[in-house]
């Protein structure tokens, strides 16, 4: 593998994945408790300093309860990549099984999760002015006329990004520009799964009414926490945010009330219906993983039992494993 690449920490971690709102903090550090553990957060925008309530970022409460890593990394002007988070995960990982503990990854970002499962090949350096001419085009002509012309380029990679995911066929356009290979030749690797039974991935899976219920409920307790004084204190400091920070859900839309003076009401509203897209296409990202085992949990959601649960799955896939081994 090149030295650039990442390798797989699969085997190295514990990962507890699942939609936003599902309720896998509370498990996360349920679950440390039990295992000797130390949480290392896998959402794209917690790595982003003084951007809490939108997050939902663990109270200080928690991170001293369990210490908590890759979070607060940044200031929420900079850029945030894949490359930039595996490198922080591999460095947490190796710290915290230094001191003979448990990593334990937690959050619900895809790439991020994916990256962590199979490794990633960071592929060139953004091409920021190539991006914007793409996605001028991108404007003028629609996604159907972005998919041909990657099709021209890179068919594999036309047929597995999904119809309306602009972003990931301009990267694909971009790594073919820049390298005159195709990124699907260069993800082969990447793309081998591991078996359910080799690692220890977990994802927690509500009923869908059930799920935007408890989405409800969390985007009304952060308006309610405080959220557009968050915002509006970020862009006092910074006057303009990152295009990962600005674009994140939940802070996106009270940007736009800031600045274009849109009703609170409707505000939520949105942010409500953006969060419930967000957490359908995680759920989508999770259903590709083979990685990952499905935790069903309802109305009767118990931390503490669903924390035993599936630490005595893993002490039972352990043990098959021994077996195994051992006939």
């Amino acid at each position: 593998m090149p030295a650039h690449c990442f390798e797989s920490l699969a085997a190295q971690a514990i990962v507890l994945a699942g939609p936003t709102a599902s309720g896998k903090s509370a498990l996360g550090i349920e679950l440390a408790r039990l295992v000797n553990g130390e949480i290392l957060s896998l959402d794209s925008i917690a790595v982003y300093r003084g951007m809490d309530i939108g997050t939902a970022k663990p109270t200080a409460a928690e991170q001293s309860a369990v210490p908590h890593h890759l979070i607060d990394l940044v200031e929420p002007t900079e850029e945030f990549s894949v490359v930039r988070y595996l490198r922080a995960a591999h460095a947490a990982v190796a710290d915290v099984r230094s001191r003979g503990r448990t990593p334990i990854f937690v959050g619900g970002t895809p790439m991020f999760l994916k990256g962590v499962l199979r490794g990633f090949d960071p592929g060139p350096p953004a091409d920021w002015e190539f991006r914007e001419a793409v996605e001028a085009d991108l404007q003028a002509h629609g996604v159907d006329a972005l998919r041909d012309r990657l099709q021209q380029v890179d068919p594999l990679a036309a047929h597995r990004i999904g119809k309306n995911d602009a972003r990931r066929m301009i990267r694909a356009l971009e790594v073919a520009r820049s390298t005159g290979q195709p990124i699907s030749h260069r993800q082969i690797q990447f793309d081998r799964p591991i078996a359910a039974s080799k690692c220890r991935v977990v994802a927690l899976g509500w009923p869908r009414k059930m799920l935007h219920e408890r989405i409800a409920a969390r985007v009304e307790a952060m308006f309610c926490g405080g959220l557009v004084a968050e915002v509006q204190g970020l862009l006092d400091r910074h006057d303009e945010l990152s295009r990962t920070a600005a674009q994140a859900v939940g802070y996106r839309e009270v940007i736009d009330h800031l600045k274009r003076g849109t009703r609170i009401e409707e505000t939520i509203t949105y942010v409500a219906t953006h969060t419930r897209q967000l957490a359908k296409r995680q759920e989508s990202w999770y259903r590709s993983f083979s990685e990952i085992r499905r935790i069903e949990v309802d109305e009767s959601f118990d931390v503490v039992g669903v924390a035993n649960r599936i630490v005595d799955q893993f002490a039972e896939q352990s043990d098959q494993a021994n077996r195994r081994k051992s006939s």
